[in-house]
């Protein structure tokens, strides 16, 4: 218990420092995880993989979806379900076969498992780091919205690519009718929880503290509800989330708004900052694993950079191709702004996609042992 007060209080203090010598502060918190993890007698935090999806990710979706502009998200929705679909099943593709072809024993089933990890940008790190970069509002409404999607698709590829490691075969028509399935089954638990919540607040005697712990429930159970259905848990809290954002005004007054509003805020920035602390700390066992595994820190390296670059090349040459793309169907069809267009802007938006939570979380949630018991080559 000393331990975990003592990680908020170190995200507390390097937050601040961070803000006060203008740097972004996942980049601090991970440093800082990294430092702890070498300390002699630094007691060791182990989450089971299949808790890292439901403690982490309802609350975080849920609060971009709940936060997220309607107007801008309309605007801008052809080019964020471009990046949030097509750019991540793209990425995930060339990933695949780029594993496969350098990576000693990856099949392409464990290339897709990477792909859909590594896929999906995240929006929480390229906001803390555009804090401090005079941009355009437009390049943070690209982001949110778009970091409310590719996680959802993401996730998917990744179970489905999860499924084809752990039976040693892939069925396509199968893994269309499940990748149909987690759409469709976890919009439709998504809205019918949300809508059973508007008529909770509707019918019940509730006041500002009852209202904000029902936020605090719906997202986790959207995603238990639709992961117990063969859903997406991440569509479900995405769908309800927008949902009941177009619909507070209507069964929240506005001090129990505001108040929502600040526990959200902070509830949000503690479990970033646990998260990217996290990362640090679970370095080392990453290292003592790849080493078990025979494979040198040198190799590994390597392998992470070529990864790396390969993921920012995709970004790159989707964003300029998302453009020209757009700008040649301007001659057929009305499509977004225009001033919206320059070399600078794809740039922008390709550089911008750095990884964050839910790669942390897809990568800490892969099983460690299969079904018949052994350590699974995933893991490894």
């Amino acid at each position: 218990m000393l331990f975990i007060i003592s990680l908020v209080v170190i995200i507390c203090m390097l937050t601040m420092l961070a803000n006060k010598i203008k740097i972004a502060y996942p980049i601090l918190l991970v440093l800082a995880g990294l430092a702890l993890s070498l300390v002699p007698g630094v007691p060791h935090i182990k989450v089971e993989p299949e808790w890292i999806f439901i403690i982490f990710l309802p609350p975080l979706l849920f609060e971009a979806a709940y936060g997220v502009s309607w107007k801008e998200l309309w605007k801008w929705r052809r080019i964020i379900l471009s990046f949030a679909f097509l750019v991540v099943f793209i990425t995930a593709c060339v990933v695949a076969l780029v594993a496969n072809a350098i990576l000693p024993g990856f099949s392409i089933a464990l290339g897709f498992l990477l792909g859909g990890i590594v896929s999906p940008p995240d929006a929480v790190s390229a906001q803390a780091i555009m804090r401090f970069v005079k941009v355009p509002k437009r390049f943070s409404s690209i982001l949110e919205g778009e970091s409310l999607f590719n996680d959802a698709s993401s996730l998917i590829i990744m179970r489905v690519a999860l499924v084809a490691v752990g039976t040693g075969q892939f069925v396509w028509y199968q893994a269309a009718g499940s990748f149909v399935w987690m759409l469709v089954g976890g919009l439709l638990v998504g809205l019918l929880v949300a809508w059973v919540m508007i008529k909770l607040h509707h019918y019940l005697p509730t006041d500002e503290k009852i209202d904000v712990v029902f936020t605090l429930i719906t997202p986790y159970i959207m995603y238990i509800a639709a992961e117990e259905v063969g859903a997406s848990g991440v569509i479900a809290v995405v769908s309800g989330g927008l949902y009941l954002s177009s619909r507070n005004i209507l069964f929240m007054d506005s001090s129990s708004r505001l108040s929502g509003w600040n526990f959200w805020h902070n509830f949000v920035f503690l479990l970033n900052g646990l998260v990217f602390l996290l990362i640090g700390l679970d370095l080392p066992e990453v290292v003592a694993g790849m080493r078990e595994g025979g494979m040198s820190l040198s190799t590994a390296t390597w392998y992470g950079l070529l990864i790396s670059a390969v993921l920012i090349f995709i970004r790159m040459v989707c964003s300029y191709g998302a453009v020209m793309t757009t700008l040649f169907m301007r001659r057929f069809i009305k499509v977004a702004d225009p001033n919206y267009y320059g070399l600078h802007v794809p740039f922008v938006l390709g550089w911008s996609g750095m990884r964050g939570v839910v790669s942390l979380a897809a990568a800490l949630s892969i099983p460690m042992m299969t079904e018949a018991g052994g350590l699974s080559q995933s893991a490894r």
